[in-house]
C-alpha cells in the first residue's frame, strides 16, 4: 500500500448561527480566525499540505465561504498539490462522505482549526493504516494534555487505564471502511451530548466506558466489532495534538504554544 494519502478538511460552520469566535475577530468565518499571524485554516493547510506524501486536499466547506476561504487557501498549500473544493452537508459525516467519495483513499480527516497538527502525528495514522487498521483516531491522554496547560482540555474519555481526548485526527483506510464514519453522524462533540454516544456506540458499550470498566484498547476493539471493521487508537505523547481552537480560552492557548510562551499563560 502506498504511504500517499488524501486530506479531508472540514472547514466548515454551522449555517444560520453566527460563530463567536469568528464575530470577536471581525471575520465571516472561524477558519479565517488569524492567530499568532496567520489564519486558523492557512496554518492547518500549510502543516497537512507540506507533507511529502500529501497527494491532494478536498475542502469541506458551505457554498458562501470558499469564496472568502480560497485565496487562502491557495496562499498557504503548496503549488503543485491539488486543492478541491467541495460544498459541505449540515451533517459533519455526510461532509466526510463527500470528501472521500471526491478522493482517493487512504484519507487523513481533520479540521481547518487543528493548527497545531503536526507531520509525525499524520505519519502515526497513515503507519497504522499501513498496519491493517480500516479506521483509525489519534488520541492524547490526559497527563501529556495537561502539561501543555491546565486548561487545554475541560473534559476527558475517562477508561480504566486512563483519560484521554481526541486529537481531530482520524484515517480511514478505504471506502469499505466508511462505516466509521457513522461515528460523526450527530455532529461529535460526545461529551456534552450523550445520546451522540448511545447512538454511535451502543447503550453496554456506554456504559462500561462510563464507569471505566474497560481500557481504551478494550473499547476499540468493542467498536470494531459494532461497526464490523478493524478500528485502532493512534496514541499521541505530544499532548499540544489534542488542543484545536474551539472558543476564546482554547485560542489564546494555541496562541500561546505558537508563540512559545504557554508557561507565562494566565487564563
Amino acid at each position: 500500500m502506498s504511504d500517499q494519502f488524501d486530506v479531508i478538511l472540514l472547514a466548515a460552520q454551522r449555517v444560520g448561527t453566527v460563530n463567536p469566535l469568528a464575530a470577536a475577530h471581525g471575520v465571516s468565518h472561524k477558519c479565517l480566525v488569524p492567530v499568532a499571524g496567520e489564519t486558523l485554516i492557512g496554518r492547518t493547510l500549510a502543516s497537512v499540505s507540506s507533507h511529502p506524501d500529501c497527494r491532494s486536499i478536498h475542502i469541506l466547506i458551505e457554498p458562501d465561504g470558499e469564496r472568502a476561504v480560497r485565496p487562502v487557501a491557495e496562499s498557504f498549500t503548496r503549488k503543485d498539490l491539488p486543492i478541491h473544493f467541495i460544498a459541505s452537508d449540515s451533517n459533519i459525516a455526510a461532509s466526510v462522505l463527500l470528501g472521500c467519495e471526491n478522493g482517493t483513499a487512504p484519507f487523513v480527516v481533520t479540521t481547518a482549526d487543528n493548527v497545531l497538527i503536526k507531520h509525525d502525528s499524520i505519519n502515526k495514522v497513515v503507519r497504522a493504516i499501513g498496519d491493517g487498521a480500516d479506521a483509525v483516531a489519534a488520541l492524547a491522554n490526559k497527563d501529556d494534555i495537561r502539561s501543555v496547560h491546565p486548561l487545554a482540555q475541560r473534559f476527558f474519555y475517562e477508561f480504566r487505564d486512563h483519560g484521554y481526548a481526541n486529537c481531530n485526527l482520524y484515517g480511514i483506510a478505504s471506502t469499505d471502511a466508511l462505516n466509521a464514519v457513522e461515528i460523526f453522524r450527530e455532529g461529535g462533540q460526545f461529551m456534552n451530548h450523550p445520546r451522540r454516544l448511545v447512538n454511535a456506540f451502543g447503550l453496554w458499550n456506554i456504559l462500561l466506558m462510563r464507569f471505566g470498566w474497560v481500557s481504551i484498547d478494550a473499547a476499540f476493539r468493542r467498536m470494531s466489532k459494532r461497526f464490523g471493521i478493524d478500528m485502532r487508537r493512534v496514541p499521541l505523547s505530544d499532548g499540544t495534538q489534542a488542543i484545536d481552537v474551539d472558543n476564546e480560552r482554547t485560542y489564546r492557548i494555541v496562541e500561546a504554544v505558537l508563540e512559545n510562551r504557554v508557561h507565562d499563560l494566565k487564563i
